[in-house]
């Protein structure tokens, strides 16, 4: 990935007040507003609120843009947003798409495929796309990079927040050690799991931990070949050892539980996950290995999504099972619905109040009731031991993909269309969406 200069994260004075001019004239009268973390759903939120005319400081503490290959799906609800950004041409350019996916079963195989080109008369995306999220990341930073009233602040860690009488401000520490204090008219932290922010707000982050590591592991061998037969996005059930294999352009990826007893160290060694991979399939040349990560998964809530002018969105608000993927894509819609937000109340006559508790009942609503709620059940179906209920579900599954209106409504909620249709992304208080009718969107 391209190096960034270290002169274009630095805000001169100068700039610092003529952002903090230009946030006044958008109604926002405590300076711009300051995107803790240069993930993809930080990075989405500031090129939101900079479409909008909104002055941005995003601030990362890693030097660079990250490269972290964990997420790597994008379904129609969220692509429908990043077109409306601007960015789904480039992203499709050079991702994937899957409109079928698999549910098997290890020893069994085939149990249900799911075909998103059911959804084809509601959403211009009718599929999955697969493209690792550090692209959606280097797409944007290239974009705000070039945009005026937008300050990038790479290399800066936040030790603490505050709130202000016309807003909230943050401590930094820059990497050689030296510390400076920003403020501006709100926080937005979208600054992952272990999120400062968050934790500096003394806001609870309830929920649970897996007993078991999640390892993802990705390959060149093309999987298609040593299993014909298999999607491109494959859910696998085994009482013993699930599985979760994916194509992204770049390779193929498994993911697969890891015993809490396991050594992190032999866990990642190349010479256990070659053997992992020819357990899934045996390949006489065996498995270049390409990239690895093993990590703790949680299913978690925070206890709320705002307080006062700071706000949480993405692994910072809620955190969950890779199984579905939807944690990026509901990361995206909280950045979203938050800064379409902003927007009004910079353009004046919105609510600020109405519109961040809106934010906070609605987006925290959809955590709770569709992406805690379906990424359990998702992870608790592979990893059933029990044979009846294996069996129950095996044949739940059967009936929904062989039944098209039940398949549809499967997929809408598998896609976000559901969520999105429900809540809407960024409505203002007191308006609902329309009643979902699966008519043309």
């Amino acid at each position: 990935m391209e190096e960034v200069s270290p002169a274009l994260f630095l805000m001169s004075g100068t700039r610092e007040r003529l952002g903090r001019m230009a946030a006044q004239q958008r109604g926002l009268r405590g300076g711009p507003v300051l995107v803790v973390g240069g993930g993809p759903v930080g990075m989405v939120a500031a090129a939101w609120l900079a479409r909008l005319d909104i002055p941005v400081v995003l601030i990362e503490a890693e030097e660079v843009p990250k490269t972290d290959w964990r997420a790597s799906t994008f379904h129609a609800a969220t692509l429908e947003l990043l077109d409306e950004l601007g960015v789904a041409e480039q992203m499709h350019a050079e991702g994937l798409r899957v409109p079928i996916y698999h549910f098997r079963d290890r020893t069994e195989g085939l149990v249900a495929a799911f075909d998103f080109g059911l959804l084809a008369d509601e959403t211009p995306f009718p599929y999955r796309l697969q493209l690792n999220q550090q692209h959606l990341v280097r797409m944007l930073h290239e974009r705000l990079r070039a945009t005026p009233n937008v300050e990038l602040r790479f290399g800066c860690r936040v030790t603490g927040v505050d709130r202000t009488p016309d807003g909230a401000g943050v401590e930094l520490r820059a990497a050689d050690g030296s510390t400076e204090r920003l403020t501006g008219s709100y926080v937005i932290g979208a600054d992952g799991a272990g999120s400062t922010v968050r934790n500096a707000l003394g806001v609870e982050f309830t929920g649970f931990t897996y007993p078991e590591r999640f390892l993802i592991a990705s390959t060149s061998v093309d999987l298609s070949r040593a299993l014909p037969g298999i999607a491109e996005v494959n859910y696998v059930a085994d009482p013993r050892e699930w599985l979760f294999l994916l194509r992204t352009p770049e390779s193929w990826r498994a993911v697969w539980p890891v015993p809490p007893e396991q050594d992190e160290s032999e866990a990642l060694a190349e010479e256990t996950l070659r053997r992992q991979f020819q357990g899934v399939a045996p390949w006489p040349d065996g498995y270049p290995i390409i990239d690895r990560q093993l990590y703790r998964v949680h299913q978690r809530v925070a206890g709320t999504f705002r307080v006062g002018n700071v706000a949480l969105i993405g692994d910072a608000a809620h955190i969950n099972s890779p199984m579905g993927g939807v944690g990026l894509n509901s990361g995206i819609h909280d950045a979203v619905d938050l800064a379409r937000r902003l927007g009004r109340v910079a353009e004046g006559g919105a609510d600020p109040e109405a519109e961040l508790d809106a934010f906070d009942e609605r987006r925290r609503a959809v955590a709770v009731e569709y992406v805690q709620a379906d990424t359990q059940r998702n992870t608790e179906r592979l990893r059933e031991t029990d044979e009846t209920r294996r069996r129950a579900a095996h044949d739940e599954m059967r009936a929904l993909a062989s039944d098209p209106d039940r398949a549809r409504a499967y997929m809408r909620r598998a896609s976000l269309l559901e969520s999105v249709r429900r809540f809407g992304i960024g409505l203002p208080p007191g308006r609902t969406p329309e009643p979902a009718t699966g008519a043309p969107h």
